[in-house]
């Protein structure tokens, strides 16, 4: 969900407001002589070209639309011109802005955020969709009080993003021109959550919705906290500017916040403790405020968990998500979990390639740092999936019923279809960590063996990614990991070159026995494909990377070590006294191919991805500096100590 390009906002024109219709309309009949063909012959190319496209073939409406309870949202639609016919509406629900404002101020130029995020392909431009934009509730130009991951209502007559969602439709269906009564919703990062509460309860206009990376829950494994553990550089980088109070509606946002080092490493480091932070830069921040102040899984936190209420929806949806986001990756799979588990018979699939945040809606989708996947993957996604499922539902055009899963298998690179996920018939298979850095199928043996340990100082803690960087960047999520196994305080498992392929499809499990000289500490474990020295480069190759003997981050995860038992209520570790760590690492679709070894990698620090662990056990959010101390964790190898990971795995044997 991070954001860090500057938004622009424009003045603003005009504005349209009706009364605010309580019945469901009737769908608007289709209009005489209508035909199917694009509105925009050709290709748009480049964003001048799509821009010129839009002001041409589209005109601007802005309204303002009336809830349940008063408040007015912003809502923006662009109609197509032709009116010899109807078309289908696909609505965008957003905290970030539906600039330009004003009637006559068209994106492109200064608003090029705007444009990218006009639709979700130049697709749905050609073919003639009315696109619908909406500030949420309390953001930008819309009225009311802005409430981050609003929990859903639970009293008969308040408001959450479900009311307003229908609210708004219902206004739609009956105002909008030349609409054929049908829409979809769709979003990508927050949006996402928006389009995913828009399935509970939906409209009856409403026949398709696709949350995109959607954000889903805040302290187990979206954006802020995985495992509990704090996402310090996304939390801050994000609130200090998103999360502003705004008194009034207004056009204007900002999200551009200088580091002012070259490396975001230095920055957090140098920032101190996270108290240290809050007083400097996020004192007047109300969400920040929040978070500092519920620690551990509370009644905060539980109610803005969203999956309980994803259940039954009347629409079809289609949940998509990038194997390598660094943010939503688990809110993709949560989210389609949610409502596979508690629907029977609705239309639910699931789509997930080889991408970063957003990545298929942005780029080709060929890489993702140094690694290739052959293809174009997201070109493939835009055409061949995401187009034809909105124009089936919302158009009638036929199109090959969507498989459950419709995944890309990263290793082999190709798109596979599943009709479960995790698929079915996948083997639960353990990897034990074994004397001498060795890792293996069968358990160890050695009675004696007290496993391995490291010095982890949180005054040096291990950074997330060797290059350096001023801001957080997505393509660490594949990025060559041997920058980490050459320091200290990182164990490292790995096992003899593969004779064969082995896929794995699903969830990851880590078990890990430990110790510590401290009363806390965080565990990162890692996953990764440890390329044969004679792997090619890839050709061109304009940074000069060396393929051989890569170790590609499959998935990395990190818990924190105090809420190992509950997450409700923290607990302390006793000095020297073994006990398990047991955590789940979010799905992947990859095959370690021949050749290829499998490692694991263990460390206690992730930074400035997450923040410090003092290694005492005290409040973090307000920890000081006298309470960081340096410890020494064991990670222990024993028939009755068994270390491990296990594996989801597809095909092929360990």
């Amino acid at each position: 969900m991070r954001a860090t390009t500057v938004l622009f906002a424009l003045g603003l024109g005009t504005l349209a407001c009706a009364g605010a219709p309580r019945a469901v309309a009737e769908p608007r009949k289709p209009a005489p002589a209508a035909d199917d063909r694009p509105i925009i012959a050709g290709e748009l190319k480049d964003d001048a070209e799509i821009a010129k496209a839009i002001r041409e073939h589209y005109t601007k409406y802005e309204y303002r639309i009336p809830m349940r309870d008063g408040a007015t949202l912003f809502t923006v639609a662009y109609v197509p011109k032709d009116a010899s016919r109807t078309y289908p509406m696909l609505m965008t629900r957003t905290p970030y802005s539906v600039q330009p404002y004003g009637i006559d101020n068209y994106p492109g130029g200064q608003s090029i955020r705007a444009l990218r995020r006009f639709a979700p392909s130049t697709r749905f431009v050609r073919e003639g969709y009315i696109m619908v934009h909406q500030d949420v509730r309390g953001r930008l130009m819309s009225e009311g009080t802005f409430v981050d991951v609003r929990p859903h209502a639970t009293k008969k007559g308040d408001i959450d993003e479900s009311t307003d969602t229908y609210d708004t439709v219902d206004w739609l269906v009956k105002n909008v021109p030349q609409n054929n009564g049908k829409l979809g919703l769709w979003g990508v990062s927050y949006p996402g959550f928006y389009a995913a509460q828009g399935a509970v309860d939906a409209h009856p206009a409403v026949k398709a919705v696709s949350p995109q990376a959607p954000v889903t829950e805040w302290f187990m494994g979206d954006d802020f906290h995985h495992n509990g553990a704090f996402f310090v550089a996304d939390a801050l980088d994000f609130y200090v500017n998103f999360g502003k109070p705004r008194p009034k509606p207004t056009p204007k946002s900002s999200w551009d916040f200088d580091h002012e080092v070259a490396d975001v490493y230095d920055f957090f480091l140098g920032l101190g403790t996270l108290a240290d932070a809050s007083a400097k830069y996020m004192k007047d921040i109300p969400f920040w405020n929040d978070l500092v102040q519920h620690g551990s899984y509370d009644a905060f936190w539980k109610a803005r968990d969203p999956r309980p209420f994803y259940k039954n929806p009347k629409p079809a949806v289609m949940t998509v998500g990038g194997w390598f986001d660094a943010e939503d990756l688990f809110g993709a799979l949560e989210t389609y979990r949610a409502f596979e588990t508690q629907s029977k018979g609705a239309q639910n699939t699931l789509v997930m390639g080889p991408w970063s945040h957003g990545g298929w809606a942005r780029w080709d989708g060929d890489r993702l740092g140094d690694v290739q996947f052959g293809q174009k993957t997201s070109l493939f996604y835009r055409e061949k999936i995401e187009f034809p499922f909105f124009d089936h539902y919302l158009r009638g055009k036929p199109a090959p019923p969507l498989p459950e899963a419709y995944v890309f298998e990263t290793g082999t690179n190709v798109w596979r279809t599943f009709d479960a996920w995790p698929p079915k018939g996948v083997k639960k298979t353990p990897l034990f960590f074994l004397a001498d850095g060795k890792l293996g199928a069968a358990p160890p043996q050695a009675a004696g063996d007290d496993g391995d340990s490291y010095v982890s100082d949180p005054k040096k803690p291990v950074p997330y990614r060797a290059k350096h960087s001023d801001r957080i960047d997505s393509d660490y999520m594949t990025e060559d990991q041997r920058f980490a196994s050459r320091r200290t305080d990182v164990l490292t498992y790995a096992t003899p070159p593969l004779t064969a392929d082995v896929t794995l499809g699903g969830p990851i499990e880590a078990n890990l026995w430990v110790s510590t000289t401290g009363t806390d500490a965080d565990f990162v474990v890692k996953l990764i494909d440890v390329y044969p020295e004679n792997f090619a480069d890839p050709e061109p190759n304009p940074t000069g990377v060396r393929m051989g003997g890569y170790q590609q981050l499959v998935r990395g995860e990190i818990m924190r070590g105090k809420f190992r038992k509950s997450f409700e209520k923290p607990e302390a570790f006793k000095p020297g006294e073994p006990t398990l760590v047991h955590f789940t690492l979010p799905d992947t679709c990859h095959a370690f191919r021949a050749g290829h070894r499998i490692m694991v990698q263990v460390q206690s620090s992730w930074f400035p991805l997450v923040d410090r662990n003092p290694q005492t056990f005290v409040d973090i959010y307000h920890a000081t500096a006298a309470d960081f101390r340096a410890a020494t964790h064991r990670v222990y190898h024993a028939p009755d100590k068994a270390s491990s990971l296990t594996l989801s795995v597809l095909s092929g044997k360990l």
